[in-house]
């Protein structure tokens, strides 16, 4: 089985575009476009990985991060920040910080190395 990654972005064009970057590579996707519905997102889907934008609508990234270290049954979920604001300090121990645009070979290194392929 594939292993899952959640994207969480507000810009349909970057998801689509993680979303096809992912599956070429054999990961499953799926997708929330808020902080809101990502955290209803990761409770059914139970990705092995997160990739979270910062700047979103209603609600911020890094308030979604926090949301999600308080819950003990998915605060260790790994999250790749990919944001085009600089915001590193926002989600301390994120695995990494990748500011757009991006280079998805980077990426999909980044991701290999913490879930595997």
């Amino acid at each position: 089985m594939a292993k899952k990654i959640l994207i969480i972005d507000d810009d349909p064009v970057i998801v689509k575009y993680l979303e096809a970057v992912f599956s070429d590579n054999g990961y499953a996707t799926c997708a929330a476009s808020s902080s809101m519905e990502g955290l209803e997102t990761v409770r059914q889907e139970k990705p092995d990985l997160i990739t979270l934008d910062l700047e979103m609508p209603q609600e911020w990234g890094s308030r979604f991060y926090r949301k999600l270290r308080k819950d003990k049954q998915l605060r260790d979920i790994p999250i790749i920040v990919i944001s085009g604001i600089d915001g590193d300090h926002a989600v301390k121990d994120a695995i990494a910080f990748i500011k757009k645009p991006f280079d998805p070979e980077r990426l999909i290194g980044i991701v290999r190395n913490t879930i595997g392929a």
